[in-house]
């Protein structure tokens, strides 16, 4: 996958990521995703699965995806742990659930990593809550 989405501004960062689907069979599919993180939604990630059907965005944890490069964490919708692929390679696994269905994926642990400290170095971890509008916060709420 090229670096067509990879970028770092002043509130966002992006980073281009190819990672792995496995199939219930154990196989792997390559699936290109764009892993972005914005300072305006200081306590998130998403990662955007680029599909000929569409872009597919999922929204979650920033903290999930940083602790789960060391340990296995999650609960509910989101799994993430860091695990050896059969190629000997340090990976990361996420794991999304959801009523449409389940999908475990396997990434660089490399790019992930890469892609974490890119975002820490624009929000630190800690200093979210900083970052926070309370104004666009109130406009979504009042929006649904």
């Amino acid at each position: 996958m090229g670096s067509r989405h990879d970028r770092v501004t002043e509130t966002v960062v992006t980073h281009d990521i190819t990672i792995q689907c496995i199939d219930t069979s154990g196989r792997t599919h390559d699936l290109d995703t764009v892993f972005s993180y914005s300072k305006t939604d200081p306590f998130a990630v998403t990662v955007t699965f680029l599909t000929p059907e569409g872009d597919l965005p999922w929204t979650f944890s920033r903290d999930l995806l940083l602790r789960g490069l060391t340990a296995p964490i999650g609960d509910g919708d989101v799994h993430v742990c860091p695990s050896i692929n059969d190629h000997g390679r340090a990976v990361v696994i996420i794991e999304l659930s959801s009523p449409d269905g389940h999908l475990v994926t396997e990434a660089r642990t490399d790019a992930v990593f890469t892609f974490v400290q890119r975002s820490l170095a624009l929000v630190p971890e800690g200093e979210e809550s900083q970052h926070l509008s309370m104004d666009a916060m109130i406009e979504q709420l009042l929006a649904v």
